[in-house]
């Protein structure tokens, strides 16, 4: 008999273990390593995928990782990074508000024409390369969906470009002149006359800024070639510690390089940002064959401020449940934004977001907030952890399942609150990871492809 009472213990306890287990493999978890939260040494071999089939794809790397071609420079501490994406945050939200008449992504009437033309560009992690001129030089470049005037550095005595260009040794360079259409689309605040020549200017947030002539030139994009690019020759800087050739703007304006090549490929334009500094991405210029394998949404613009691109959240999920969120708390919209790290959520949202993966993650010991960032665990002798899935809802029921190092930064949950629930928010760029990222600007859609990369 005591040996029964053995065996049934014995089952039972085994009984217990199988439901449990089950219980447990209902919620939907990934595995992150946690050697992709640490700084890499070396780049890995590339996973690229480009949907594409037309256009042009040239690869884009982190700018401070081992795959980048920029010259190494050490990156900001994670709390210097975290105060300048928060003033990056902050710029892009200042330009919106919610519209309460109409609904949607909105400028606020009450808002002027800041005298910032664009945001920090400590925030702007991923980079590419092109030709500028000819013969062509090559220019690492910074890529910037919020921005849309581009240029280069031309000044030789600056310390931020590693290649200066030099209109003057390239046959097809031309400067335009001040009452050139090109010129006078800068706007008021962003030209002025000098000896009969266009001059730009551009003021970022955190202070730095840019001045030269504007002119066109011949660019080199892979294999593809985009004659009279319209971009600007930075002759005086301010403020500059970067070590990349320029900035590339990605905004819808109409000085952006979307814009301006709309004719060539379609106003249509993908990314996919790697999972980590040590490794590689992609920008395809043109139309995709088709949205197959994309979850798609609706892209939301505003005529105010049109650089931007917006989007509206329904819902999001957390191990595979859905939150007890209502979706009127998103109607602010959000702005898809490749410059801004962290995702802003209403704090209603927010709240619900972080109080379901803390259930999830009971297992590993809470770590004190990290600047924004409020949601933190201790991973102290993992090499793997197991995080509970997060996934963004989005119009239409588009179901955009993040990557693990879409989820964790710095050990952090990667998100945080907004002002209020009707402040606009925000897609960052680390819940963009590894995602191919479609703005078809002018079928105003967005689409989402995992594992791109």
């Amino acid at each position: 008999m005591a040996f029964v009472s053995q065996l049934l213990l014995v089952l039972s306890c085994i009984i217990c273990h199988v439901l449990i287990a089950g219980a447990a493999s209902e919620q939907s978890y990934k595995i992150l390593s946690t050697s992709s939260l640490k700084p890499q040494a070396v780049c890995s071999d590339p996973k690229v995928n480009p949907s594409s089939s037309s256009g042009t794809t040239v690869p884009l790397n982190h700018r401070h990782g081992p795959c980048s071609p920029a010259p190494s420079k050490k990156e900001p501490a994670f709390e210097e990074l975290l105060r300048r994406d928060q003033l990056r945050a902050g710029y892009v939200q200042r330009k919106f508000s919610k519209n309460h008449r109409g609904g949607g992504l909105q400028q606020s009437e009450e808002l002027k024409v800041p005298t910032e033309l664009g945001s920090s560009l400590d925030t702007l992690e991923y980079v590419i390369t092109v030709g500028v001129g000819s013969p062509a030089v090559q220019q690492t470049m910074t890529m910037d969906t919020g921005s849309d005037v581009s240029w280069v550095h031309c000044n030789s005595n600056s310390t931020a470009g590693s290649t200066p260009f030099d209109p003057a040794k390239s046959s097809t360079y031309s400067p335009f002149l001040c009452g050139a259409a090109a010129c006078t689309q800068l706007g008021a605040e962003a030209n002025t006359c000098s000896n009969s020549e266009c001059q730009y200017m551009v003021r970022y947030g955190d202070g730095s800024n840019t001045t030269g002539t504007y002119g066109s030139d011949t660019l080199a994009l892979g294999s593809d070639t985009v004659k009279d690019f319209q971009f600007g020759c930075s002759r005086v800087e301010e403020g500059f510690g970067d070590k990349t050739d320029g900035l590339m703007g990605l905004g819808g304006d109409a000085q952006s390089l979307i814009s301006q090549t709309a004719a060539k490929y379609g106003r249509a334009f993908s990314y996919c940002l790697p999972p980590s500094p040590g490794s590689k991405g992609f920008l395809t210029l043109g139309a995709q064959t088709g949205t197959t394998g994309f979850a798609t949404t609706g892209m939301l613009r505003s005529e105010q401020a049109p650089t931007f691109y917006g989007v509206l959240l329904q819902g999001i999920k957390v191990g595979g449940e859905q939150l007890s969120v209502a979706p009127s708390v998103f109607s602010a919209g959000s702005v898809m934004d490749s410059g801004t790290i962290i995702t802003r959520l209403p704090p209603t949202a927010y709240t619900a977001l972080k109080t379901a993966f803390k259930d999830g993650m009971k297992q590993y010991p809470p770590a004190p907030s990290r600047s924004i960032l409020d949601t933190c665990f201790d991973f102290s002798g993992q090499d793997n952890v197991s995080i509970p899935t997060v996934a963004l809802v989005f119009d239409g029921g588009a179901v955009v399942d993040l990557d693990a190092n879409g989820i964790i930064f710095g050990s952090c949950l990667a998100f945080t609150g907004t002002d209020d629930d009707e402040s606009t928010g925000i897609i960052g760029n680390v819940q963009q990871r590894t995602l191919e990222v479609l703005y078809d600007v002018g079928q105003s859609v967005f689409g989402f492809k995992p594992s791109a990369c």
